[in-house]
């Protein structure tokens, strides 16, 4: 028996073939599903090529069966039916597959000086100075009203080869001493945070005539989408990092992008449930949401009832009560923590924090100071888990989110649990989370997704 516990790297006992293989994958996913729109739309055409298919209220709900459900084209929810009734509970994960982003406002086109500028509004948590001087793209959709009927009209610009990118200008050094003495909230005012969108003026004007580049975009807009500046006012566009998923260090042994907080949770959540031939015992859900990053409220959040008249729905099938469904089901909820990073060592505390390489991290509790928004999973649970984990031979980690009053964050669980749901975070660790480019371990992403298969089949 050892009496000593260390995290340790699980390097040695990988399948680094395997392991390498599934990491391109997720790098596919990554730089396709840069919004939650897209990732929803990525993890349909996963889903239907595996055979799933969209639930309608009202279907039979037997063994085996596939299902799937979008919400409003930001969430989604992957059923694989057990062949346990519902009254015995589900293996639930739920992710979000939203990140940090630069929102594009409703009204939001304007000139200045020769230049035709976005508005935004930051959408999360972000250090405002990181989206500074950096390639954007243009990603969403322009919602305009048609013989009477709504149509969606998606918007991609930025991301093909060849495509023009976007940028929020910096100061020069050489004439940012003001700038330079200020704190990091203040280097940049989130009203500065405008988007350079072109110089040219329109040819359609005559020299005078005012907002000359305005209209040259607006005519490309127009040209391209449809679209009239009124349209802007039922729009989503955001603007993301323009760079690619890559591989980092000589040895590739890391994956850097934008967006791993939470997609590198979401991927495998979803994965490893499409990737299960079997009929499970326990009913599988995988829950896929939008606005955490920003509180989890709203129709497509957390906090929203649409993953509760779904299983509704479900039990009702099978004649269950959903609350009897609830109090037997388990949930992994399938958000990153930080990893220690030697470079920041002060806001870290070692012998707790999550190292990169050690595996799948396994949190007990988030929150801030006293625990404050956190559900604080029981130690029968972490024992569950546990057994869980060790028996199917997964690396696996504990993990928190830095040092006692450092800060804090927090996560879906809390949400889940007060479902009367048994729940835990799990995910991977990540490095310069929500930056505009973070990192994390191909090892522990894909110790992640085979942890999430062996819950799956508990």
């Amino acid at each position: 028996m050892e009496l000593f516990y260390d995290k340790k790297p699980g390097y040695d006992k990988l399948d680094k073939k395997a392991c390498m293989d599934y990491a391109e994958g997720y790098k596919a996913f990554l730089d396709e599903g840069k919004t939650e729109r897209d990732a929803v739309d990525a993890i349909v055409r996963m889903a239907e090529a595996k055979g799933y298919k969209a639930y309608v209220r009202g279907m039979a709900v037997n063994p085996g069966d596939k299902f799937y459900q979008i919400n409003r084209h930001k969430g989604i929810i992957l059923a694989h039916i057990g062949s346990a009734p519902l009254s015995d509970g589900v293996r639930l994960t739920a992710a979000h597959l939203d990140a940090p982003r630069i929102d594009i406002r409703t009204v939001p086109l304007y000139e200045q000086d020769g230049m035709a500028y976005f508005k935004t509004h930051y959408y999360g948590g972000i250090k405002k100075y990181h989206w500074l001087a950096i390639p954007l793209e243009l990603r969403g959709v322009v919602c305009v009203c048609r013989d009477g009927k709504v149509e969606r009209v998606p918007v991609h610009v930025g991301h093909k080869p060849g495509d023009p990118k976007f940028v929020i200008t910096d100061l020069l050094p050489h004439l940012a001493s003001e700038q330079m003495v200020k704190k990091a909230t203040e280097v940049i005012k989130a009203e500065n945070m405008n988007v350079l969108l072109g110089s040219l003026p329109s040819e359609n004007s005559a020299d005078g005539d005012k907002d000359r580049v305005k209209r040259a975009i607006l005519e490309y807009l127009n040209a391209e989408y449809g679209m009239t500046e009124a349209d802007f006012l039922s729009a989503e566009l955001s603007c993301v990092p323009a760079f690619n998923a890559c591989d980092i260090g000589f040895d590739r042994s890391l994956i850097g992008a934008y967006g791993h907080d939470d997609r590198v949770c979401s991927y495998p959540a979803a994965t490893a449930l499409l990737d299960a031939d079997e009929t499970p015992v326990h009913t599988n859900l995988c829950l896929l949401v939008d606005k955490e990053e920003i509180g989890s409220d709203g129709v497509t959040g957390m906090q929203s009832r649409h993953f509760d008249t779904f299983l509704g729905d479900l039990c009702r099938a099978q004649n269950v009560l959903p609350d009897e469904c609830y109090e037997h089901s388990i949930c992994l909820s399938a958000d990153v923590c930080n990893a220690f990073d030697p470079n920041f060592p002060e806001v870290s505390e070692g012998r707790n924090d999550a190292r990169i390489g050690c595996g799948m991290a396994i949190i007990k509790y988030t929150g801030a100071r006293g625990k404050s928004g956190t559900s604080d999973a029981s130690a029968e649970l972490m024992a569950q888990v546990r057994c869980i984990l060790d028996g199917a031979g997964i690396t696996w980690q504990t993990g928190q989110l830095g040092r006692v009053d450092q800060g804090g964050g927090g996560t879906v669980a809390m949400y889940l649990a007060n479902r009367n749901i048994d729940t835990v975070d799990a995910g991977v660790p990540v490095l310069s989370m929500h930056a505009p480019f973070e990192t994390i371990s191909k090892h522990d992403l894909y110790m992640t997704y085979l942890g999430f298969g062996a819950f799956y089949r508990d």
